[in-house]
């Protein structure tokens, strides 16, 4: 249920992102000025941590999309299952988001 809920708001965290990227496209478009700005709010302690957060929502958004996809099969139904699988997910959520920016 929890992972349920993490699941919409995660949704939601990417659509608010989306707007941010569109936002930075079109400082790229506008020049050299514009884009430092925003690549300097990006840059920042806030501006980082939304990015760490976006990257969270989007690998947990794709985890959950998998275990859904499972779960449309017939799959997974189990208390026992859909517990694992809900552990995996957010761990992979984790470990992937601890890679990007470690790699980044």
């Amino acid at each position: 249920m929890t992972l349920s809920i993490l699941h919409r708001i995660t949704g939601v965290a990417m659509s608010v992102g989306l707007f941010v990227l569109a936002w930075w496209l079109y400082a790229i478009a506008a020049g050299a000025d514009a884009y430092a700005d925003v690549l300097a709010l990006l840059s920042s302690l806030p501006g980082r941590l939304l990015l760490i957060g976006w990257s969270f929502a989007f690998f947990l958004h794709l985890a959950n999309g998998v275990r859904h996809l499972f779960w449309d099969s017939g799959r997974g139904f189990e208390k026992s299952q859909a517990n694992a699988s809900a552990w995996f997910a957010l761990v992979f959520a984790i470990a992937m988001t601890a890679g990007y920016w470690v790699l980044l």
